[in-house]
């Protein structure tokens, strides 16, 4: 009932005295839930320009709007338009002396990662406790890893997912996932297996994908049996059900045929 809201709200911003900073906040993030972005930040300037102290946007208000804009992208294009917006209105909300806490310096840092302005990101990320006094958590490492291994930057990601385990966090499957993929796009098999395992051994989830793109790489070096051996692992151990297993067989049996590494393993 998105028009009676309007009407609500409306009559809310009419009288000067009424509202409160939680009040518009709600107003904000339901209107962006209903993706009225234009309407939400017109809320948002009148948050900004009241004269009730307890109406100005506060670091919830902005994060609201942070969440709302990163949403909207569905590819680097859309990302790149929408990460505009989010740098002027994180510039914004700085000048207006309200301290980045972790949840926007890491909307930051993903807006960056998913908009290709890889180095904008290392250095919010950099910057996190030096600058805003603010300890980077495992969401700050996953989004950094992601950035590096999409640049085929390996070694980076590789001593980032190294610190982020030093420090107690756990690399999400995400972040495995990107690194293994990178690793073996490198050409680095080996090194992509001992991450494969690892994110296994913690129960973070490998993607169909990154199973494929580990076995054809190997066929692709020539050890045709020791991929199908690999795969046939790849089963024993539940890892894969019996669709993604006989999927995976049938695209090396057409890419490298190989009929008696594949009858050894029937």
């Amino acid at each position: 009932m998105y028009q009676e809201m309007d009407d609500v709200v409306n009559q809310v911003l009419a009288i000067s005295f009424i509202g409160s900073e939680a009040l518009y906040n709600s107003i904000i993030y339901f209107f962006t839930e209903a993706r009225k972005l234009t309407r939400a930040v017109n809320i948002f300037k009148h948050m900004r320009n009241s004269r009730n102290m307890e109406c100005r946007p506060s670091i919830r208000t902005y994060n609201i709007l942070f969440t709302a804009f990163l949403s909207r992208g569905s590819n680097s294009y859309i990302n790149h338009m929408y990460m505009e917006t989010t740098r002027c209105l994180f510039r914004q909300m700085v000048n207006d002396g309200i301290e980045p806490d972790i949840y926007s310096l890491n909307s930051m840092i993903k807006g960056y990662v998913l908009s290709f302005h890889l180095n904008d990101a290392l250095r919010i990320f950099h910057q996190m406790e030096v600058v805003y006094k603010c300890t980077p958590n495992s969401f700050s490492y996953d989004y950094i890893i992601h950035g590096l291994c999409c640049q085929g930057r390996t070694q980076n990601a590789k001593q980032l997912c190294n610190e982020m385990k030093s420090k107690g966090f756990m690399p999400s499957s995400k972040s495995y996932n990107s690194l293994v993929n990178a690793l073996v796009l490198h050409g680095e098999v080996e090194e992509a297996l001992k991450y494969l395992w690892e994110m296994i051994e913690n129960r973070r989830s490998a993607e169909f994908i990154t199973y494929k793109t580990v076995l054809d790489e190997i066929c692709r070096q020539g050890r045709v049996g020791e991929a199908m051996k690999l795969l046939k692992e790849f089963e024993e151990k539940d890892l894969l059900n019996g669709h993604a297993y006989r999927k995976l067989l049938y695209v090396l049996e057409d890419d490298y045929g190989d009929p008696n590494a594949h009858a050894q393993i029937r």
